[in-house]
């Protein structure tokens, strides 16, 4: 039995197929599983998963469409089964995993955009429900090309080699950060495409807290993000003005993520940090705007929801349209009027 596991919908979504992966392997422990991905840091997320055999990249955004159909002509009829894991709700994705060709074809059917985003040519469907964690449709997609159910609901997985621990602590220690001091993650960033930039708390809200924490509380400040997000991180540091708050500046989300564990509590926009902190077990205060929070709650770690509840909240579900606001009074209110203290009263619950 040959599985291709095809993940090109971003990092978190990745990290979220991780207990659905594990269950496929005690189900097929002989089997040859894959996994296509798309991007970088689900790569590195992925590369240490034992459930897997082999993690193929190949970004498809950059190399274009000549390249990208060669590519996938070489995986043709390589595969008995595909799973294109949950969310991908796109047509682009949909013929990558019809060109490979796997007689068995595992996806969701999608309650928008399903039929226009050539859903049909996936031939082992579960239906989406807008009630269910995405973990626990992977399992359900699972459940559907095994062919039985599966009650286990374990943890994300994410192993962080030990050489990555002992950066970690190298960079702590350089920081100046003691073992018993206080020490609090943000991400303030997230995804970008199709206007999900308007999830993002302002930074400006950010550094406040930043300022209430060190001020209140002595705590580290520390501040993660991509390399993208670096204008981002800096902004925020130089708005804190202060040396308890620094940008953690490394070169893999690895090794990111190891430091990532000292922190005693992680604030983060709705993004792919706030999955990682759940993998490693974080206290989670997740700020949350426009998303379904039954989607991409923080999954079993504890955590809590800054949100504002609004009578229009969610508006954001799984489909390939940009997010848009139709509120006529301020555009994306459930993000613009959160504020520094409901943030902050939520931080102090856990300190």
């Amino acid at each position: 039995m040959k599985i291709l596991v095809i993940a090109l919908s971003g990092i978190g979504d990745a990290l979220m197929f991780t207990p659905a992966l594990k269950l496929l392997r005690q189900s097929y422990p002989f089997a040859e599983i894959d996994t296509l991905v798309m991007y970088k840091g689900a790569e590195e997320i992925l590369s240490s998963n034992k459930n897997l055999n082999k993690v193929i990249h190949f970004n498809f955004l950059d190399e274009g469409a000549l390249k990208s159909l060669k590519f996938l002509f070489q995986l043709r009829k390589k595969y008995d089964a595909s799973i294109s894991v949950y969310p991908s709700n796109r047509k682009e994705y949909n013929i990558i995993s019809y060109i490979i060709g796997a007689k068995q074809r595992a996806g969701v059917v999608y309650l928008r955009k399903d039929k226009s985003c050539y859903g049909f040519l996936n031939n082992i469907r579960v239906l989406e429900n807008d009630n269910v964690h995405n973990v626990q449709t992977n399992i359900k997609l699972c459940e559907a090309l095994i062919g039985k159910k599966l009650n286990e609901e374990s943890p994300l997985e994410y192993s962080i080699p030990e050489n990555e621990n002992i950066s970690a602590n190298k960079f702590l220690s350089d920081a100046g950060i003691s073992a018993n001091e206080l020490v609090i993650g943000f991400h303030p960033g997230c995804a970008t495409l199709k206007n999900h930039i308007k999830r993002r708390w302002e930074p400006e809200k950010f550094s406040d807290l930043g300022k209430k924490l060190i001020n209140k509380h002595s705590a580290r400040i520390l501040i993660f993000g991509g390399p993208e997000e670096k204008e981002l991180k800096e902004k925020i540091v130089s708005l804190i003005n202060s040396n308890k708050a620094n940008v953690v500046k490394v070169e893999s989300l690895t090794q990111s993520a190891a430091i990532m564990k000292r922190c005693n509590v992680f604030v983060t926009n709705d993004s792919s940090q706030m999955h990682i902190a759940a993998a490693l077990g974080l206290k989670v205060v997740a700020i949350i705007g426009p998303t379904n929070q039954h989607y991409i709650r923080p999954w079993k770690t504890e955590h809590k929801i800054v949100t504002l509840n609004l009578d229009c909240s969610p508006c954001f579900f799984y489909s390939p349209k940009p997010l848009v606001c139709n509120r006529t009074d301020v555009k994306f209110k459930c993000i613009k009027e959160l504020t520094v203290d409901m943030v902050y009263s939520t931080v102090l619950k856990y300190l």
